[in-house]
């Protein structure tokens, strides 16, 4: 079923991808809304400027006759925050911006919003191998500030949702990676590419991961699908590697050779101590695992592209950036 589609942060990693597939597979119509005019939008879609989300956003032409919101802008997770006050900070954007919108789209007639949310509400992963993975009945868990403002924002759009007829949706996607990926995962791109050691090899863990092609399908699927009403959904590729073999594979699709180093875990977390990068190393060396089965039980979704397609395809799409 077609329907118009709000969608906030169009010009950003995801919603770029999002709008082309609703564009292209879906026949719906799209309402990009975009902070502002500088950046460039996928064609095809209506634009919308609503300038800085927060509290006082007014979205009143945004929402004009639109059937669905997919919220997904936000104030993205920063590993050097300069915020005096960083929760502050997310709250703002992430919370009480996403709160704002819901009431807004409530009272616009807006039947259903779906909020791309973060694991990182669940927590920061598990600490030994044999800890349970992450499901969508377990307490929330978030332990910075990033997670907290996401956690308060899906609490938050429960209790406004409420007796104002607005349906949600809640994903909470891991790591996310494709063409336009940036951070962490585009700096070990990189770093394979150019042939760096890395010492990782003897890196024993499980991360989940999700294609950008897979989470927006799995949007896709929530936009209209009677039984995700209401629901929060955990979403993940459905194949997680450890963190050499994410390397490996990287490497493949790059067409590099993977150099790894041997280095004991314990030598790399004195090292991340030492540095400062403590988390990042947490996040290179501990195990993230994902049970998405709720979602594939309750709409019948799974993703349409293995971990092999995704990579490649974001390595086809580093190659058109960088050369080589």
């Amino acid at each position: 079923m077609a329907v118009r589609v709000l969608v906030t942060g169009a010009n950003g990693f995801v919603g770029n991808a999002l709008c082309e597939q609703l564009l292209r597979e879906g026949g719906h119509e799209v309402v990009a809304a975009v902070r502002s005019a500088s950046r460039r939008t996928v064609s095809g879609p209506i634009r919308c400027l609503v300038g800085d989300i927060g509290p006082h956003t007014g979205w009143q032409q945004a929402l004009a006759k639109v059937d669905v919101v997919v919220h997904l802008a936000g104030r993205v997770h920063v590993m050097r925050d300069a915020a005096s006050d960083p929760l502050a900070a997310y709250r703002s954007v992430n919370t009480e911006g996403t709160i704002n919108l819901a009431r807004q789209a409530a009272l616009a007639g807006v039947k259903r919003l779906v909020f791309v949310s973060t694991i990182k509400v669940c927590g920061e992963g598990q600490a030994q191998e044999g800890d349970e993975p992450y499901t969508e009945r377990q307490p929330a868990h978030p332990s910075d500030a990033y997670a907290t403002s996401k956690w308060e924002a899906e609490e938050g759009l429960r209790a406004s949702a409420k007796g104002m007829g607005l349906e949600v949706v809640i994903l909470r996607p891991p790591l996310i990676y494709g063409p336009g990926v940036g951070a962490n995962f585009l700096r070990l791109m990189r770093a394979v590419d150019r042939g760096w050691p890395l010492p990782l090899g003897r890196v024993r863990n499980h991360r989940d991961l999700i294609f950008v092609g897979n989470l927006v399908d799995a949007v896709a699927c929530c936009l209209t699908h009677p039984a995700a009403a209401d629901k929060v959904f955990l979403v993940a590729d459905g194949d997680g590697v450890a963190t050499p073999e994410l390397v490996r594979r990287i490497a493949g699709a790059l067409d590099r050779p993977a150099r790894l180093l041997p280095v004991p875990a314990a030598c790399l977390r004195a090292a991340g101590a030492l540095s400062g990068k403590r988390q990042a190393v947490e996040r290179l060396l501990g195990s993230l695992r994902v049970d998405d089965s709720l979602i594939r039980r309750t709409l019948g979704w799974s993703p349409p592209y293995t971990v092999a397609a995704g990579l490649l395809a974001t390595a086809r799409w580093y190659r058109s950036v960088v050369g080589g």
